[in-house]
C-alpha cells in the first residue's frame, strides 16, 4: 500500500483531497504545518481571520478522526520565517511586489514537507491545490496542467515545483469543480464543509502589509516625495512601501485627474505618479525561472502568459537571453506589470515554466 501525507490547512479542499486518496486505497497521514507565532503578525490574527489558527487545527483534526487516520502537527515556523516571511519583507524594502504564496510552495509545502515525508518512509505528499500533474512518456518529463475547474486553477502559484517534487506530489481535486468537493464534504458529514476559502495572506490577514513590514523589521519608512514622469516633484508620500504598480486609490494627492503609480524608487525615495496609458509595456525581463514542459529553451518559443494570479493569460513569446535571464514578449501591451511578481507561460493547458519579473 502507497504511503501518502496530506497536508491539511483545516479547509475544505485539502480535507476532502485526503478523503479521496484515502477511498483509492491510500495509507493516509494529515499534516497540519505550523507556519508562524500570534507575535509574528497583526492583531488580526487573534480574531482567528486567518489560516493556521488554532480553530483550523482542531477542523483538520476532527476530520483527519471522522476519516481514520493519524493526523500530526509540524513546526516549520523557522523555514518559514526565513524563506517567505523575511523574503516578502526584504522584497518590499527593495521596491519590489513578492508573491509569498509562490516561496511557501517553494520552501515549505514543497520542500521542506516533502522531505519530511521521505524522512519518514512515505511515496508521496499531496495538497488541496487545483492543479493536475502527469509523466508524459514522450518528452521523458512530468508535466504540471491546469485544473478542471478553471475560476480555481492554482499553477500560476506552482510554477517553481521541480521534476522531483512533481514526481513525488499528487494533486487529487485537479479534475474536479468546486461545487463537486464541497458536495462530498457535505456528503461525508465534514466539519468544514461550507468554511469559507481562505483570501488574504495568511500571515497578513488584514492586509496592512507596510504596518507587518515596519513591526517585522523594526524599520520606519520615511516619507518622500511624488514625482511626475519628468521627475518634477508633486507632493509628499507617506512612506513608499505604501504604494503598488497600478495604484489610483489612496495616494493622498489630488492632481485634477486620476493619477497613477507608475515606478518606485527605493534609492530616491520616490513615487512617480502618471497617466494609465503609462503603466503598459509590451515587454519584460524575468529571471530565478524554472521551466517544467521543457528541459532548456533554445529558440523563441509562442506561448501564452500572465504576470497576476487572476489575469487571463496572455499570447506572447518567450526567449532566453543567457545567465539566466528570459524576455517574454506579449502581442498587445500589459498593464502594471509589477517587478517582483511572477510571469507564468503555458502552452494550451500545461506550464511551460515561470519566473520572477525583473
Amino acid at each position: 500500500m502507497k504511503k501518502v501525507m496530506v497536508g491539511m490547512s483545516g479547509g475544505v479542499d485539502s480535507s476532502v483531497a485526503a478523503m479521496l486518496l484515502r477511498d483509492k486505497g491510500y495509507e493516509v497521514m494529515g499534516v497540519t504545518l505550523k507556519l508562524f507565532s500570534d507575535e509574528d503578525i497583526s492583531e488580526a490574527k487573534k480574531e482567528g481571520k486567518t489560516c493556521c489558527a488554532l480553530s483550523d487545527v482542531e477542523d483538520a483534526k476532527s476530520v483527519a478522526r471522522r476519516l481514520g487516520f493519524e493526523h500530526l502537527v509540524f513546526n516549520f515556523r523557522e523555514v518559514f520565517r526565513e524563506h517567505v516571511m523575511q523574503q516578502f519583507a526584504d522584497s518590499y524594502l527593495s521596491g519590489r511586489t513578492p508573491n509569498p504564496c509562490i516561496e511557501c510552495n517553494r520552501h515549505v509545502k514543497f520542500d521542506k514537507m516533502l522531505r519530511r515525508a521521505m524522512e519518514l518512509e512515505y511515496d508521496y505528499i499531496a495538497t488541496g491545490h487545483y492543479a493536475v500533474n502527469e509523466y508524459d512518456e514522450s518528452r521523458g518529463r512530468w508535466l504540471l496542467k491546469r485544473p478542471k475547474d478553471r475560476s480555481k486553477d492554482q499553477t500560476y502559484v506552482l510554477y517553481a515545483l521541480t521534476q522531483e517534487q512533481l514526481s513525488h506530489t499528487l494533486f487529487p481535486l485537479g479534475g474536479l469543480e468546486k461545487s463537486q468537493v464541497r458536495e462530498i464534504a457535505e456528503s461525508a458529514g465534514l466539519v468544514n464543509s461550507n468554511k469559507p476559502d481562505s483570501q488574504d495572506i495568511c500571515f497578513v490577514p488584514d492586509g496592512d502589509y507596510a504596518s507587518f513590514i515596519q513591526r517585522f523589521t523594526g524599520c520606519d519608512m520615511p516619507c518622500g516625495s511624488f514625482v511626475d514622469m519628468d521627475g518634477k516633484v508633486l507632493g509628499e508620500h507617506k512612506g513608499i512601501i505604501n504604494y503598488t504598480i497600478g495604484q489610483r486609490k489612496g495616494l493622498g494627492i489630488a492632481l485634477g485627474h486620476p493619477a497613477y503609480v507608475v515606478r518606485k524608487d527605493m534609492d530616491a525615495n520616490t513615487v512617480t505618479l502618471g497617466l494609465e496609458s503609462d503603466l503598459y509595456t509590451k515587454s519584460l525581463i524575468a529571471d530565478d525561472f524554472n521551466l517544467i514542459s521543457v528541459e532548456k529553451l533554445d529558440e523563441p518559443m509562442r506561448v501564452t502568459a500572465k504576470t497576476r494570479y487572476s489575469q487571463r493569460e496572455q499570447p506572447a513569446t518567450v526567449t532566453y537571453l543567457g545567465n539566466g535571464e528570459y524576455m517574454v514578449e506579449f502581442d498587445e501591451p500589459q498593464r502594471a506589470v509589477t517587478s517582483g511578481q511572477a510571469v507564468v507561460l503555458y502552452d494550451g493547458d500545461i506550464v511551460v515554466g515561470g519566473g520572477t519579473i525583473k
